[in-house]
């Protein structure tokens, strides 16, 4: 007997039709004899709808009661999830995130899980009862829920998964596994058998969106087995581990990321500590810096450009305005028509030739590049938003026949 830990998205329950296809895929998984904890996400747009209502009410709510609305949306799925397995014949129980034993920090819409209070989870499975958690919730130290940001349910089952020490973390989407590129978008894509932490990492971090990159981060240090699949369909799907078999594969995916900005800043005094200046600002207002390329100084000036999300554009701006006393001559410019082309592959560090490669993709489909940031395993483009999707066709027909 093992002990099985499955996520299910919004789009997975978002209809009676879909929730008892869930409710079955559970059922089935119990019968072999497992024991099961199932981690659920809000249905469908149930999400984008509760942010529209408050957008009604107070465009300016405090996060606090963001939480108090958003965490709403679990708690319907799981309820649903565990009538509709009732309904089957199993015993079932449904949790919200404080019921098992989520505590979190105190950062209000994107809180970080500090510890899993196991004990009702396991005097619950002790009663052989399928355990539905609401994911993407917690209760911080004043006793407010708290909310774990975006992609916090694939977070809440890969915690659950640690805790509780469980066989197999199972992460159940609308697509079949792990792609090498999104199947919507390039038709010739290839679903992998196996990809390690690291690419996967890099991959969620870069822009796919089919694990969040909290989940992954915290499966690697736990070493959590981790499995993505489809809810639609009963196929293998793609093993997320530390160590992948080896494959004639030297790039194992191209990523796009559309969420983010470019700021450039010219004639910035060429003197020691400037840098220091500006990323410090940044990075006391928590903003996410990227991409960061600074040109060889001339007549005592030089150019800094650098990559933020693009929902911290304007205020990463203004912050600058602010705070740096740039004499007149410095210019800081904001541009959100960006879009960042990334191949991920843990083989690229012993194989030369694979920038060179990238680049030849981008001059045979005369697209400009703007910015390149490289590591160990990833190299990542900037280039305009319009050569977004012909990029990665481009660079992934180059790489991946």
């Amino acid at each position: 007997m093992g002990l099985i830990v499955q996520k299910f998205g919004g789009t997975s329950v978002a209809n009676a039709e879909r929730i008892f296809n869930v409710a079955r895929i559970i059922t089935d998984e119990y019968n072999k004899g497992n024991n099961v904890v199932a981690v659920v996400s809000a249905q469908g747009d149930t999400t984008d709808d509760l942010i529209a209502k408050a957008q009604e009410i107070n465009p300016d709510a405090s996060k606090r009661e963001m939480d108090m609305l958003l965490s709403s949306g679990e708690q319907i799925s799981i309820s649903l999830l565990a009538m509709a397995i009732e309904k089957l014949g199993y015993p079932v129980i449904s949790l919200l995130g404080w019921q098992a034993g989520f505590v979190t920090d105190s950062t209000h819409s994107n809180a970080r899980i500090k510890r899993i209070d196991t004990d009702r989870l396991f005097n619950e499975i002790g009663k052989k009862n399928i355990v539905i958690v609401a994911g993407f919730q917690g209760l911080n130290r004043y006793d407010d829920i708290s909310t774990l940001g975006r992609g916090g349910s694939d977070t809440s089952a890969v915690a659950i998964a640690a805790a509780l020490k469980a066989d197999c973390c199972q992460i159940f989407t609308d697509v079949d596994g792990v792609y090498t590129a999104d199947p919507r978008k390039v038709p010739n894509a290839k679903k992998l058998d196996e990809i390690t932490f690291d690419e996967m990492l890099e991959l969620a971090t870069l822009g796919a969106q089919v694990l969040h990159n909290r989940s992954v981060e915290m499966a690697k240090k736990y070493n959590v087995d981790l499995e993505v699949r489809s809810s639609l369909e009963n196929v293998p799907g793609t093993k997320v581990k530390e160590v992948a078999k080896l494959e004639k594969m030297l790039i194992k995916g191209v990523a796009k990321d559309t969420d983010c900005a470019r700021i450039a800043i010219t004639k910035v005094p060429d003197t020691p500590g400037i840098a220091f200046k500006i990323f410090s600002k940044l990075a006391q207002k928590k903003i996410n810096v990227d991409i960061i390329l600074q040109s060889i100084g001339h007549d005592g000036k030089k150019d800094i450009a650098f990559t933020v999300p693009k929902s911290q554009g304007k205020l990463a701006v203004e912050i600058l305005k602010d705070s740096l006393n740039f004499n007149d001559e410095t210019e800081i410019k904001l541009d959100e028509n960006v879009a960042k082309i990334s191949v991920v592959g843990a083989g690229m560090e012993t194989h030369p030739g694979v920038a060179s490669k990238m680049f030849e993709a981008m001059f045979e489909s005369n697209i400009n590049i703007q910015m390149i940031s490289t590591s160990e395993i990833k190299i990542s483009v900037l280039i305009d938003l319009k050569d977004a999707d012909r990029a990665v066709v481009a660079v992934h027909d180059k790489f991946i026949k």
